[in-house]
């Protein structure tokens, strides 16, 4: 775990779901699990202990289920953020959990893209909010609701490409004045450099970027990237 990543807790009661969450969360860039619960009471007992910056949690669980594991959360002013992973569909639950500060709810089963898209949500969100001193409504709509499919992007991105990330990466890009590294806008919306570099390749072969290329200095020149608004 690197001290820039997200440390999760993961509170549930099967032991095959658990390991699944945990192979999956660790499959995500930037985030580590640092331990699990088995129901609602241990949950409690480990978010004191380890103090995680997110939890994902069960809601049909033994001693204490997931809603009332939620509400003692938020009366005794926990900090964790919480995302609730259940195989709860009914209305009533899904409005408890939500009305109690859950920050996405997931149903079982579910895939890793989606408790990927999830996750990176999270992650823009605390990195944004956390650095941002002051938000136009804006910036703090994009953080707040998902993104919606980037338009005039192919419905069939490359290999490995996801709509959610190139879309953090596009809304990042249309908030910046001058052209960014791939380094620049890796670091910036937290993901490797490597990563940032295929999406980019990716936008500019579609004409979403133009490329500005920085000479100076010993070794290659850096290419550098600017959203083009006349894109359409």
């Amino acid at each position: 775990m690197t001290k820039n990543d997200v440390s999760v807790l993961i509170i549930e009661d099967d032991p095959m779901v658990q390991e699944l969450n945990k192979t999956f969360i660790n499959k995500v860039q930037g985030f580590t699990v640092v331990g699990t619960a088995s129901n609602g009471e241990e949950g409690l007992e480990k978010l004191k202990e380890l103090d995680p910056e997110l939890a994902l949690l069960d809601i049909f669980m033994p001693k204490l289920n997931g809603v009332a594991t939620l509400q003692k959360l938020r009366n005794e002013n926990f900090t964790t953020d919480t995302i609730v992973v259940s195989a709860a569909k009914d209305g009533e639950t899904i409005k408890k959990v939500l009305q109690n500060g859950a920050i996405d709810y997931i149903m079982k089963p579910f895939t890793f893209e989606r408790l990927q898209q999830a996750l990176e949500k999270y992650r823009n969100y605390q990195k944004r909010i956390n650095t941002e001193s002051t938000l136009s409504q804006e910036q703090l709509d994009s953080i707040l609701y998902s993104p919606s499919k980037p338009e005039n992007f192919s419905s069939l991105l490359p290999k490995g490409l996801n709509e959610f990330t190139l879309t953090v990466i596009v809304d990042y890009l249309k908030e910046q004045k001058e052209p960014h590294s791939a380094e620049e806008v890796a670091n910036s919306v937290g993901i490797a450099r490597v990563t940032a570099r295929r999406y980019l390749d990716y936008l500019e072969k579609t004409k979403a970027v133009k490329i500005d290329i920085q000479y100076g200095g010993v070794g290659r020149p850096i290419n550098r990237y600017l959203y083009d608004e006349n894109h359409y």
